[in-house]
């Protein structure tokens, strides 16, 4: 018979499944630089209950989206050494559908409180939701898309804040739109055999390293222009300490790239996949937003 401290463990392994299954590393980072895009909206100064209630409603629907983007790779992802022990391909959530309630009950409350925030906070998150889903590894890994999906937690949190679009926010977005790919094809690159066996044949998978690799030099060479343009042309005014970050962290992720130019390796490939992630998106966000916030 069970006791009751391994039915208490039980639950907690049940409940972390679910949580896992929302891939809550990149549904944090989503949400955080949701919640910085509404500090920059808000000039430094944002409404304390709209920011939280905005970042209440991008982490719950970044996470809906990572859900059933989970779900309907299940079957590529079990074939997948990289990430064939998630819930779904494992089977610690089985039968799979039993998480959908889940997900889409996030979906529908994140939905909600967008709408009340503002028309285009719903639009932005309902674009993002749809585009996510769409957005798969059996299907395709389209810049536009990808951009479009990851763009949305930021479009929501500004918009919830400065109910208008302006420069700001789309210099923010062409900032993710380059960030996007370099981030999602590094790690392509770095588990290349990994996903050409489960079946992914598009770009990168379908060009040899040598001038896929290039490809990821150009798009951090960019990516250090985007952020610098931010500081130039962006009407929020982010001072030195903003610009400075934003070069060091620009140089560091070229340099990562350049260096994966001339090895060709797997292992740079991955560096250049952590790199993107919360140490150059994460740190550059904010930044921004204690750039506003401590002047």
């Amino acid at each position: 018979m069970f006791t009751a401290n391994t039915q208490t463990k039980i639950i907690v392994i049940s409940i972390w499944n679910y949580i896992e299954v929302l891939k809550p590393r990149e549904t944090i980072l989503l949400a955080f630089i949701g919640f910085c895009a509404a500090v920059i909206a808000g000039g430094g100064q944002p409404p304390l209950d709209t920011l939280l209630i905005a970042t209440l409603a991008i982490l719950m629907g970044s996470g809906a989206a990572n859900g059933l983007t989970n779900y309907l790779d299940r079957e590529v992802d079990a074939r997948m050494e990289r990430v064939k022990h998630r819930p779904l391909p494992s089977k610690r959530i089985f039968p799979a559908w039993k998480m959908l309630p889940w997900a889409i009950g996030l979906a529908i409350g994140a939905l909600t409180i967008a709408w009340f925030l503002h028309y285009l906070c719903f639009i932005f998150g309902l674009v993002g939701i749809i585009v996510a889903v769409t957005w798969r590894k059996r299907i395709t890994c389209a810049w536009p898309q990808g951009a479009i999906a990851s763009c949305a937690p930021v479009a929501i949190g500004y918009v919830a804040i400065s109910h208008q679009l302006d420069l700001t926010l789309l210099l923010l977005c062409i900032l993710i739109t380059i960030w996007t790919p370099l981030h999602v094809w590094s790690v392509m690159i770095a588990n290349r055999e990994d996903y050409r066996q489960a079946g992914i044949c598009y770009f990168p998978m379908s060009w040899e390293i040598k001038d896929g690799v290039k490809v990821l030099l150009g798009l951090a060479v960019l990516l250090l222009a985007s952020s610098i343009a931010i500081y130039y042309f962006s009407d929020r005014g982010f001072g030195m300490p903003y610009l400075i970050v934003a070069i060091v962290m620009g140089i560091l992720t070229v340099f990562s790239t350049a260096r994966l130019v001339f090895t060709g390796i797997s292992h740079d490939a991955w560096r250049v996949y952590k790199m993107t992630a919360f140490p150059y998106l994460g740190i550059l966000f904010l930044t921004m937003a204690l750039d506003l916030w401590l002047a």
